[in-house]
Formats: C-alpha cells, structure tokens, sequence
C-alpha cells in the first residue's frame, strides 16, 4: 500500500482521470509495462496477457521472491505490475489467439513490445487490431520502432543498448575510462515508458474528438535520443569533449558523503564565495565568469568548498547553500531515499507485503504524478501468474466454467491459474 496509509482506506472523493479505460497490455520486462503501471495508477483497467508456463520474463529477473504458489516472482515483475489483472493465453493455440482478439474489441488501448514484425505475424499488429476495434489506441514500444526503416531492425534490444547507443554513456566520461554500463538503472525502459505514457494519452484525446484510434509507436531509442539532448546540443555547439558544460556542477566532499553543487551565474557565485569564507574569489581575475570557474575547479574552488563543508553533513551543508541561494543537493544511495522525510511526505515509495515469509516488504517507486483532484489510493499487489484468468473470460466475454474448462483443456490457457 501506499506509505502513510492504511488497508482498506476511504476511497478517493475524485474519480480518477483513466476510470473506464481498458488497457489490453501484451508486455514483458519492462519498458512497456511500467508505462500500463502508470495508466493503471491514473485509474485505467490493466489485462495483462501472458504466456502459460513462465509469463512475463520479469518474473524470472533476480533478486527474487516466491508467490503463494511458490512459483519465483522477480523485482523487475514486482515493480512494474501493480494494480494489474493477469490471463494466460498460447498466443500460438488458435483458441487462443481468439479469444485475445476478443478482448481486443473491448480494449480502449492495446499494447505490445514484441521485437519489430512479431505482433503482425501473430495477428495482434496495428492493421488487424485497427480492424477489429478502429477505436482502440495501438501502443508499441520498441527497441527501434516500427513504422519507419531503420538499420536496426529486428534487433533485440533492453535499457541499457540504446542508452549507450543514444550518446548516454559518452556524456561526461573520463578519458581512458571504459563506459559504465547502466550508471542509471533502467532509465532506457522508464523514460521510454513516459514517452508512451503521454503518446497514449494524446491519442485517446484524439480518440474523443474524432472516435478514431491511432498507432502510437515509441522507440526507445528515440526515447534516449531526446534524454541526451544536451548532449547533442552542446556538441553541435563545440564541445566534443563529453558534454562538459563550462561551469561549477560538480561533487564536493561533505563530512558524511558528497554534495552537488550547480553554479552558473554570477550572483550565485558572489554568495558561494562568501558562504565559504572566500570572499576574494569575486574580485580574483582568474575566477572572472563560468569558464574560469570551470578552470579552476581543482585548483581553488574544490579546496575552498571541501575545507568549508569537512564539518558539515551533507544535509547541514546544502541547507546553508540552499539559504543563500545556490542550488546543491545531498548525494543519496538508496536507503537515504527510502528514510528521506519528503519521500514519505510525497509517499513516493509503497510496499508490497511478501508472500514467502520474508518479513521485511518490496519496496518500489510510488506514482510522482500529483494531481490536486485525485487523492492516492493505496497501491494494490503485482498479479500472480494467471490468477484473473477465469474471472476475466467469464466477466469480459461471457465464458462459463465448462467451457473455460475445455480451452484450458485444449492448451489454450495453460495450468497456471
């Protein structure tokens, strides 16, 4: 649930902005499904289609946890998939597929982040959904995109690949150092996960103007393309050397960690040097604009910000910049978030209680998305493999025992739920 509240708490007094959308998300990992996370948290309906036997390969991911079932349940499925409803379906048993394609006609929105060419071989593509439901959003999201040539097509592609192939990892790396490889998590899957985010939600404003659908189709490499735009604006502006902006944003060593510090106009700077106790660095020729500071960050200005802030934590010190006006921020890993008083203010980190006896609970990003007329609800579970599975074939298209039965029989639904 949500931090700061309680199982079982008073609804929202707001509907929420997606109430009565449907969401048909043929997804895995989680590029794709972090963004029908954040659709389901705005109040859409989220069938989450997947294989018998494993289901979304997120559930495979390490570390791990076990289901009621004891089936594992991997921390890349957990912090993607709640508020969602789970069906098994052999896309590959024409029942199968048949029954997916009725659920397509009921679906505000139908999604999927199969490799280029495999929904249209399966008969799920933009032109047969399209068919079927022309008023139905088509989401796909790619490692290269579908709907127009590129040189990479066809291959396979997660976070980090187009991350490096965006420019990412040569933004601000030192010489002869290697890349690093994923230096900010998955940010290729949740920034192309916003990108389809407000894609989507364009296209069912069109939908409501027109009652026509349309193909939103993200790639995610786009995705970091447009991320890395300093990147690219400051190369084509000379600087080739990384991306290094000519002004004090840098780490300086506080007395328990490190601190950022922006500085790039000359008024801040005049109170930089006087919070230090340097007040000699504004009249200094060698510390004349940005450039000069720049230049001289390791020579003069780290010196003089280090020997300040070595009796000072992290938090005590930004907060003196912060007072005079200079931008800074305490460096966090991990765990500081978690216990950080605006974290919990904001309820920007929910728990899922384990099922495998494990007393401490998962815990994953809250939704950043604050409107004034939707008040939070608590957050509900990840979906076990196939547990929706007959709730959703008898509620959505009318199925009865014995006939869910035979398909489950038959190889149609697998033996998960």
């Amino acid at each position: 649930m949500t931090a700061g509240q309680a199982a079982g708490a008073e609804p929202p007094p707001y509907g929420r902005p997606l109430d009565g959308i449907r969401v048909l998300a043929i997804e895995q990992m989680q590029a794709l499904p972090y963004a029908t996370q954040m659709l389901a948290r705005l109040g859409a309906e989220v069938i989450k289609v997947e294989a018998p036997g494993g289901g979304d390969s997120g559930r495979g991911s390490l570390p791990s946890m076990n289901d009621p079932r004891g089936r594992r349940v991997g921390v890349t499925f957990l912090r993607n998939n709640m508020g969602k409803r789970s069906i098994t379906v052999d896309l590959k048993n024409p029942e199968g597929l048949a029954l997916v394609r009725r659920l397509v006609d009921k679906a505000d929105v139908v999604c999927e982040n199969f490799k280029a060419g495999v929904a249209g071989r399966l008969g799920l593509g933009y032109a047969e959904v399209a068919q079927i439901n022309p008023r139905a959003v088509y989401l796909s999201v790619s490692g290269f995109g579908n709907t127009t040539e590129t040189p990479y097509a066809g291959w396979p592609a997660y976070a980090p690949i187009v991350e490096g192939m965006a420019g990412l990892y040569e933004f601000k790396r030192s010489p002869g150092q290697a890349p690093v490889v994923s230096p900010l998590g998955a940010l290729g899957d949740t920034g192309s996960a916003l990108f389809a985010t407000i894609g989507v939600l364009a296209a069912l404003r069109h939908r409501d103007r027109t009652g026509e659908g349309q193909y939103v189709d993200i790639a995610m490499f786009d995705a970091m393309i447009a991320l890395n735009d300093a990147g690219i604006s400051y190369w084509s502006m000379g600087l080739k050397d990384g991306g290094t902006a000519p002004l004090i944003n840098h780490t300086f060593a506080a007395r328990d960690g490190h601190i950022i510090v922006q500085c790039g106009r000359p008024h801040m700077f005049v109170a930089l040097a006087n919070l230090v106790g340097h007040p000699e660095w504004v009249d200094d020729p060698r510390l004349a604009g940005p450039q000069d500071w720049f230049n001289q960050l390791e020579g003069v200005i780290r010196p003089g910000i280090e020997a300040w802030a070595a009796d000072k934590t992290r938090l005590e010190a930004c907060a003196a910049l912060s007072a005079v006006g200079v931008a800074s921020g305490p460096v966090f890993n991990a765990g500081d978030v978690i216990e950080d008083e605006h974290v919990r203010n904001r309820n920007m980190v929910v728990a899922m209680e384990r099922t495998d006896g494990v007393p401490e609970p998962i815990l994953s990003p809250g939704n950043p998305v604050k409107l004034s007329k939707l008040a939070e609800a608590a957050a509900t579970r990840v979906p076990w493999l196939g547990e929706h599975t007959d709730e959703i074939l008898r509620d959505e298209l009318g199925l009865n025992a014995g006939e869910i039965a035979r398909l489950r029989a038959s190889g149609a639904l697998g033996t998960d739920s």
